[in-house]
Order: C-alpha cells, then sequence, then structure tokens
C-alpha cells in the first residue's frame, strides 16, 4: 500500500514512477477525500472541545442551584453531532485504504518503463553446454529414465500435474534438501508454515484482491474474506508472520527460509516451451524472505540475489540473471531480479527465482513496524523475499544440461550426497 503522504508530497513524481508500470494513476480524488477527513475531523475535535468545556461547568451550575435540564440536552446533541461526524470521517477512512490498496507498489526509479521487452540481462554465469549428441528434452528424458509420470499425474489430477518416482523422487528431495542446507549455513531460520492461509495473508502479501483468482479457495463461503486458500508460495505466509506487531529494531533484519509446496491455477496457455514440470499447479520451492531496517533494504535484496545466483552456480548449470522493467515487477514490489536457467531443448531461459523488494508496500498493508531508536515511534519494515529455488525448473535444467548421449544423466557434484554417494540416474 502507498503512503498517502508520499502522494501529496510527489504527486507527480510517484504517477510518472507508476506509469512505468502501465498504471494511469489520477490521485485528485483520493486527495479530495482526504482533504474531507481531515475538515471532519476538526469538526469533530472543536465540538469535543465544546463538550468539554459544557460538561466543566455542570458541578458549579448544580452547586448553584441553577437548571441543567437545557445544558444535557444540548450535550446530547453535540454527543449525536460528534457519533454522526466520526462515522462520515470513518467511512471516508476506510475509502481511502480501498483505493490505496488497489494501486500498486512504485517501482524504484532506476527501473526502465515498459514490460519484458526491456529487462536487462546483467549478468551471464557459465557457457551453454555444448553436445556431440542429438539432445533430448526434459520430458523424453525423465520418461524414457522412468523418474517422472506425467501419465499417472494426469490421471490422477488431470493436466499441469506429475508424479516423481524412484530416482526422480530422491533427486527431487535431495534438491530440497541441499537448498535447505546452504541457508541454514548462512543463518536463516528455518520455517514450515501451514499451507492453507486466511484472506488477511493474501492481502497482506498484495495478492488481493486483483489476483484472489489465481489461487485455489477451499471453503465455501460467497465472502471470500471469511474463506482459505492454498499458499501460492511460501511467501505469503512468510511476510505475514508479523502482521500487526513492532519488532525490536535489533532484531532487523530478521531471515526466514520456508520449504513448502505451491498450489496456483496458473491461468496462462501452454505451449511448448511450458511443456513436463515448467509450468504446474502444484511444485516445489524453497522460500527466502527478509524483515530489513529501510536502511538497510538495498543491502539485503543483493544478498537474496547473491544467494540464489549461488544457489544455482553451484549446481554447476548455466544461467543469467536479469533486471526486470517496472512493467514486469509484480504489482506490490519495486524491483524484482530473476535467475533465468538455461533449458537446452528449448533454446531459451526460463525464471528459476524473483528475488523483489516490496520496500514497505506489503507492511503497510498488515502492519508490520520497527520501532525507530532514533525517534522513538513505530516505522514500517521493509519486506524482501526470493525464491531460493523451484525445483519444477531446476530439474528440467538439471536432467537437460547434465544429459549424456547413452539416455543417463550425470547427477551435480553438491547434490550427491544427498542422493546417497549416486553419481548417474540411469534406466532401470
Amino acid at each position: 500500500m502507498l503512503d498517502l503522504r508520499r502522494i501529496q508530497n510527489e504527486k507527480e513524481k510517484v504517477t510518472e514512477l507508476l506509469a512505468r508500470k502501465g498504471f494511469k494513476a489520477d490521485f485528485d480524488p483520493v486527495l479530495a477525500m482526504d482533504e474531507e477527513r481531515k475538515r471532519l475531523i476538526s469538526e469533530v475535535e472543536q465540538y469535543k472541545a465544546q463538550r468539554n468545556k459544557v460538561s466543566a461547568e455542570i458541578p458549579a451550575l448544580k452547586k448553584a442551584g441553577k437548571p441543567v435540564d437545557d445544558i444535557f440536552a444540548e450535550m446530547r446533541t453535540l454527543g449525536e453531532k460528534i457519533a454522526e461526524l466520526d462515522a462520515k470521517a470513518n467511512s471516508i477512512s476506510t475509502e481511502i485504504f480501498n483505493t490505496l490498496a488497489a494501486i500498486p507498489n512504485i517501482p524504484d526509479e532506476d527501473l526502465l518503463g515498459g514490460e519484458k521487452e526491456n529487462n536487462q540481462v546483467i549478468k551471464v554465469v557459465g557457457k551453454k553446454p555444448e553436445f556431440s549428441f542429438q539432445i533430448k528434452n526434459h520430458v523424453d528424458i525423465c520418461t524414457s529414465l522412468g523418474i517422472i509420470d506425467y501419465q499417472r499425474g494426469t490421471k490422477l489430477s488431470g493436466g499441469g500435474y506429475w508424479l516423481y518416482r524412484g530416482d526422480g523422487a530422491r533427486l527431487e528431495w535431495a534438491l530440497l534438501n541441499y537448498f535447505i542446507s546452504e541457508h541454514l549455513k548462512d543463518g536463516y531460520e528455518f520455517i514450515l508454515p501451514p499451507h492453507q492461509l486466511g484472506y488477511n495473508c493474501g492481502f497482506g502479501a498484495g495478492q488481493f484482491p486483483k489476483f484472489s483468482d489465481e489461487v485455489y479457495w477451499l471453503d465455501c463461503d460467497e465472502n471470500r474474506e471469511k474463506n482459505r486458500f492454498m499458499l501460492p508460495t511460501a511467501e505469503t505466509a512468510l511476510v505475514n508472520m508479523y502482521a500487526g506487531e513492532i519488532i525490536d529494531e535489533e532484531k532487523l533484519p530478521m531471515k526466514f527460509f520456508a520449504y513448502t509446496p505451491c498450489y496456483r491455477k496458473e491461468a496462462g496457455s501452454y505451449r511448448s516451451e511450458e511443456r513436463g514440470m515448467v509450468r504446474g499447479h502444484q511444485f516445489n520451492k524453497v522460500e527466502m524472505v527478509q524483515y530489513a531496517h529501510p536502511d538497510h533494504s538495498k543491502e539485503a535484496f543483493e544478498e537474496l540475489v547473491n544467494k540464489a545466483a549461488s544457489l544455482v552456480e553451484k549446481l554447476g548449470l548455466h544461467f543469467r540473471i536479469s533486471k526486470l522493467a517496472a512493467g514486469d515487477c509484480s504489482a506490490s514490489m519495486a524491483r524484482t531480479y530473476d535467475i533465468e536457467i538455461w533449458i537446452p531443448s528449448m533454446g531459451i531461459y526460463k525464471e528459476v527465482s524473483s528475488v523483489s523488494n516490496a520496500n514497505d508496500y506489503q507492511a503497510r498493508r498488515n502492519n508490520t513496524k520497527y520501532r525507530d531508536s532514533k525517534t522513538g515511534k513505530p516505522a514500517f519494515v521493509h519486506t524482501l523475499n526470493g525464491s531460493g529455488l523451484a525445483t519444477s525448473r531446476v530439474f528440467p535444467a538439471i536432467v537437460e544440461q547434465y544429459q549424456n548421449a547413452d539416455g543417463s544423466v550425470t547427477i551435480p557434484e553438491v547434490l550427491v550426497p544427498f542422493m546417497g554417494g549416486q553419481t548417474v540416474i540411469k534406466a532401470k
């Protein structure tokens, strides 16, 4: 959620930055509402002062034996007027809140406008693997090795689902254990959150109400605010852990990671480059989240980018890092870098991690603050997140980049300890 004071002080600048995201902002109505709200509050304060003054006079009047019935009638009238104006001010405050809640986050000033066409590749790691034989795509490799069962996944749940089998299940679990071990080494706290969340979590993360149709809802109440949904990413849970709380400043930054399956409707198209595991309704992911002091938000972002990139680099995979244009960042994020992995059979890079900084946007929505040691007053934290990593695209990249002429797949060295020493996956 945006800071209304920033809109008041930098209306033209905020409007221009939001235009880079493709959002046409008109702040005049919300600013007019705020002025009316302030006028009503001022009027309420005047009436309250008048009521207090009259109330203070009553004991003396009674003591002097003077009638006070007219004064009590006047106070009842004042009370009714105060209640009426309070209700109007509260109604306007709610309308302002709902208006601001529908506006996307302001992109950082160094981001280019536009969408994917203006994304910038800022780093390329490793070289594209070269093969002396006709390569296969990950679907054919996984099927021939018997490590992913697409047919029976579809039989159980429909399109967009699969089964891990045998060495495939072991490789998936090895990836997750590798990610977890790396995050533990770096001092992040391991969280296993609920998979079912309340509406407030989706709102606090900035995903609702705009994207509320993209998750799986569990309950049948027509009012979704009373329902629960299956989490689309652990970020939705982690950034709401301290909602409504004030964190001690010395505890910042707070660093967490969580393993969960992710459940998404993924309403997009299923083109040839999204075959197999590249796009699915359920996939595994380890997610990193930081609660950072605003003064150290940039350092936290760089740390998360480096951590996500390091995970891919240690797997020996070729990838690149892209800085997203403002319009390609999600609605709730001010800044995003994508870690994009090379899929040889497709001849393209696919995102395996998005590292993003929401600045104070999510914290304003879910009211997460810290107490500033300089002012002694509560202030909003900055929240950051990054996939560390999503396996559904790392797995295809591994089997494709590490495929051998005989149809086997070499296991990346860092995963061998988690595979019980096994170094190659061969057909049974």
